[in-house]
């Protein structure tokens, strides 16, 4: 397992593995490594010959008063995950590796990122499409994995390829919890110990909206109001926003029918969490 970079570091490797007739999976990642990017690298392993992991963390996805700075880094520790899980290269570039002098091109889109994470995070979607953008160029994989807890992003990257024309299969993977049901997240380590426990109300929320669909329930403002009204009842957690969209299309629903999202951010002190569950009825 082979740590580099350079674009051109990249891009001499895939075109090795190439000329051997193998495929290339790419797993996306700011790095700080979890379960649940271990099953997004698994899943790539298991699905291609070869697998490229990027530890980015893109500071053209963050607003200026967001934790850019603070956003937790281990590279030591990413490296030994991916070695340990089949991984066969981690691109480590520098900001100024992606974005030189000058650079002024961007990917952009309207529509989905006008909802959800979008309305608080307004600078967020364009980044994440620009970044994305360049690892798919770079790398040039034939399957890239992302993940579930991330909805509204991947419904983007997926609305990109196909808006695009990219020939990329895009791999949906589930959420993976913590035992006591949290998603998890790079950024639970910001939570203090009571903040912790406080934010498995989250996972509580998923719970009860996907036991109201189950029995049957159809008004999606009588699941969001149910959920609001668990969420608040623990002290710690500010809600940012909990809705049921289209996932398609992210477009506030009122029936609960189709391809259905209900998510959720959440804020227990300095940790804004997300978390959500995908219904197709």
């Amino acid at each position: 397992m082979k740590i580099v970079k350079t674009v051109d570091e990249v891009r001499a490797q895939v075109k090795e593995w190439r000329k051997a007739g193998l495929s290339v999976g790419l797993v996306p990642t700011m790095g700080y490594l979890h379960e649940g990017h271990q099953s997004l690298i698994k899943k790539s392993v298991e699905q291609n010959d070869r697998t490229v992991v990027s530890v980015f963390v893109n500071p053209m996805q963050f607003g200026p008063t967001e934790d850019l700075e603070s956003y937790p880094r281990d590279l030591e520790a990413d490296a030994k995950l991916v070695e340990s899980t089949g991984g066969d290269l981690i691109f480590n570039p520098e900001p100024e590796e992606m974005y030189k002098d000058g650079f002024c091109s961007f990917v952009n889109m309207t529509g989905l990122p006008d909802a959800l994470c979008g309305l608080t995070r307004p600078v967020h979607f364009k980044g994440v499409c620009t970044v994305v953008n360049k690892l798919f160029n770079i790398v040039k994989p034939d399957r890239a994995y992302f993940g579930e807890k991330d909805a509204q992003q991947l419904a983007i990257i997926m609305r990109m390829v196909k808006d695009l024309n990219m020939d990329i299969e895009i791999v949906g993977c589930p959420i993976i919890r913590e035992a006591d049901g949290l998603a998890k997240s790079s950024r639970n380590i910001y939570l203090t110990p009571e903040e912790r426990k406080a934010a498995v109300i989250l996972s509580k929320s998923v719970a009860l909206g996907k036991k109201m669909v189950a029995e049957g329930e159809k008004d999606a403002k009588k699941i969001v109001t149910a959920m609001k009204e668990l969420i608040n009842s623990e002290p710690l957690a500010t809600i940012d926003y909990v809705e049921m969209v289209d996932m398609d299309t992210m477009k506030a629903i009122d029936e609960v029918k189709g391809h259905v999202l209900c998510a959720m951010a959440v804020k227990f002190g300095k940790a804004r969490l997300i978390d959500n569950f995908i219904e197709t009825l």
